[in-house]
């Protein structure tokens, strides 16, 4: 069965015979007859009852016609949607849990707010937003850099600050050899905070002697709170941590110290209802990220020896 043929029945019925269909049609009436008579015999049954010229709908025939409207009709939106300007649909996206919870509230809101006609689909999953665009199971999603290039699009938007988090009294932690002794609280493999974790061991060539994996951020804070263990989380996570006060924060190397998040896509996908989430996420971000700056500036003047920033205020 083919939509054309849906298309010629319709017309058929509308016109209220064969002669005046093929008018309409601009066909010659042999091949609207043949094309009624080809669609009666794929579905078994008449679909009109003749008495001579004059064509009148049978039973089946107005059962027909209902489905045959509902299908052009959709053809029809199908064809205008993929043409369509404006935000609707379905939009799977996907986020790390820190920034789905703390990040995006304001931003999705706003979405939300604007473009009602989109259903969107948030998943709290930082581990498998590369593989889910790549499979079809999401859209678009947030993801920490380096993200490949090759399959991707993507948008800079937070520049997240990780820290070491400990109990409240513990002693500084400079490097990865003062927490050798200490149990390690991580996500599960995949985790770009694990990762980083495992580079700030890498630094001194140590590994971690006791890991245990924690489900959510809010489990890892209470864990650390009552001294299991330490752990690495964005700053972010912490300023929404009622029992903030309970925990140490602890720096890491300039060069682990920052996690640059992205929006990625896969290529060639964009669509207007990406785009415009695209567009509200980077407006919000821009405004995080130019609080976050002078915080950035001074821990990065806080590194340089007090000799060499006298010498270089004397140049």
């Amino acid at each position: 069965m083919e939509l054309s043929d849906l298309h010629v029945f319709r017309t058929v019925v509308e016109a209220g015979g064969i002669t005046r269909a093929a008018e309409k049609l601009n066909r010659v009436q042999s091949n609207v007859t043949t094309r009624i008579q080809q669609l009666e015999e794929q579905l078994g049954v008449a679909l009109f009852i003749r008495e001579g010229k004059r064509l009148h709908l049978s039973p089946a025939g107005k059962v027909m016609l209902g489905y045959a409207e509902r299908l052009l009709d959709l053809a029809q939106e199908a064809r205008e949607s993929v043409h369509d300007v404006k935000p609707r649909g379905l939009l799977r996206f996907a986020a790390p849990e820190s920034t789905s919870s703390v990040r995006l509230p304001t931003p999705l809101s706003e979405y939300c707010r604007l473009y009602p006609a989109v259903t969107l689909e948030l998943r709290a999953d930082g581990h498998h937003v590369a593989s889910g665009i790549l499979t079809g199971a999401i859209d678009a999603g947030i993801a920490v850099e380096p993200i490949p290039d090759a399959p991707f699009e993507k948008v800079a938007i937070y520049n997240e600050e990780l820290v070491l988090i400990a109990a409240a009294g513990h002693p500084p932690i400079r490097s990865a050899r003062d927490a050798l002794s200490q149990t390690i609280l991580v996500f599960d493999p995949g985790c770009p905070w694990r990762e980083r974790l495992q580079q700030w061991f890498a630094l001194t060539g140590d590994t971690p002697e006791r890991m245990i994996e924690i489900s959510s951020f809010h489990a890892m804070l209470g864990c650390v709170v009552v001294g299991m263990g330490i752990s690495l989380v964005p700053r972010m996570v912490l300023e929404t941590f009622p029992e903030m006060h309970r925990l140490s924060v602890h720096p890491l190397p300039q060069e682990l110290s920052h996690a640059q998040m992205a929006i990625i896509w896969r290529k060639g996908a964009r669509s207007p209802k990406l785009d415009a989430l695209v567009d509200i996420i980077t407006s919000h971000a821009a405004t995080i990220n130019a609080r976050a700056a002078p915080r950035v500036r001074k821990v990065a003047a806080a590194t340089i020896p007090r000799a060499t920033r006298s010498r270089r205020l004397r140049t």
